[in-house]
């Protein structure tokens, strides 16, 4: 009798750890979603007044970049959305037209933005362009290869700015949501 009395409390004990106990769903991993937002630098660049003066004939000064960054599969294959963030300002005396194109890997422009800049004193420029759901086409950001930068001084190079040391500056940053799993 003692015997079973042991078994039945053994049982007994067993059962209620197994009553404890939550059946594992392990299929939660396919629902996981982690999609966090990147943020970085993309062009930068100062121009002094002095530099500008010194530019004679056109006065237009065009550079192409290289930009894989956004055509890279581990980037363009998992971005989903995201902003385009510039920051542009202006204290030389010149009027100014900046142009900034976005091209694919056979050189085709896929975007512009484009900036008309008085001369100083002006504010800071910022604009945000939206890619994704929200925007422009998230494939522009995907087939990014190379980017070309245009600046165009619309006035004379002689006059100087009374700003103290004058010059033209461009910041853009890229922050976009990138589908990890």
């Amino acid at each position: 009798m003692k015997k079973i009395r042991t078994y039945l409390s053994a049982a007994l004990i067993f059962v209620s750890f197994l009553s404890c106990i939550e059946e594992q769903n392990f299929n939660q991993y396919e629902d996981l979603t982690i999609t966090p937002t990147y943020e970085a630098s993309i062009l930068y660049l100062e121009v002094p007044e002095r530099t500008i003066n010194l530019v004679t004939g056109l006065n237009t000064y065009s550079q192409n970049f290289n930009f894989d960054a956004f055509a890279e599969d581990i980037f363009s294959e998992r971005v989903l959305e995201g902003f385009l963030i510039y920051e542009v300002a202006n204290t030389t005396s010149k009027p100014l037209e900046i142009e900034i194109q976005f091209l694919d890997e056979a050189g085709a422009v896929l975007d512009t933005e484009r900036f008309q800049l008085g001369p100083e004193p002006t504010a800071t420029l910022l604009r945000e362009v939206a890619y994704g759901p929200a925007g422009r086409s998230i494939d522009i950001i995907k087939n990014t290869s190379s980017i070309t930068l245009t600046a165009t001084n619309l006035g004379d190079n002689t006059s100087t700015s009374s700003q103290s040391n004058p010059m033209v500056t461009l910041k853009s940053s890229g922050k976009f949501m990138v589908r990890i799993k």
